[in-house]
């Protein structure tokens, strides 16, 4: 039951640190209190090696000792960074429409490896990413009505930027909304730059 450990009765010390006391009893060996403490965290949501190492680093768990587990548990397939990577990609790809730039910035920031980082991004679609950034274009577009050309390509374009995408497409993507909207007007390049800086 979730919570249940902050519902037990008051330990002998009458406070509240007796339940993380019961977590992590003192007189524990570093190798198990380590892999209690990956266990825990894995069981919310999957981790990196990375993020499980800081974790232990912050607790005072040894190097070597750290190590020696991560290893172990990295065998056993319980950490798994190429996994890890792949499937951030998918959701956050499908759920915040994240594009491969800003992707990647989030995975390096979890410590997966450039390598995997590589794979993980060649498995999202080039066209499917383009269809990404039309259909969230397309849910911007209304609120920028009422705007000056002008505004409404940085403001579009500048969204499109904070996710990750590159001038080339948001270029592309927002000529064509705005053409389909029926206001074709000949979008310079020039009029893009700087967007994926500042934003």
């Amino acid at each position: 039951m979730p919570f249940a450990a902050e519902r037990r009765p008051r330990g002998q010390d009458g406070g509240s640190d007796s339940s993380r006391a019961d977590r992590q009893p003192p007189s524990q060996d570093p190798a198990e209190r380590a892999r209690a403490i990956c266990l825990r965290l894995l069981t919310g949501t999957p981790r990196t090696r990375k993020q499980l190492a800081d974790a232990l680093d912050r607790r005072g768990i040894p190097p070597e000792v750290a190590e020696e587990v991560l290893s172990r548990f990295e065998e056993a397939g319980l950490i798994d960074d190429a996994a890890f990577a792949g499937a951030w990609v998918e959701s956050r790809h499908h759920g915040r429409g994240l594009a491969r730039r800003a992707l990647a910035r989030e995975l390096r920031t979890k410590g997966v490896d450039a390598a995997l980082i590589d794979d993980a991004m060649d498995r999202l679609d080039p066209e499917q990413e383009e269809e990404t950034a039309r259909e969230l274009v397309a849910r911007k577009l209304r609120s920028t009505r009422g705007l000056d050309r002008d505004r409404r390509i940085r403001r579009l374009a500048g969204m499109l930027a904070r996710k990750g995408y590159g001038e080339g497409v948001a270029l592309r993507v927002v000529r064509q909304a705005l053409e389909e909207e029926g206001l074709a007007e000949d979008l310079e390049d020039g009029d893009l730059v700087g967007l994926d800086e500042g934003y």
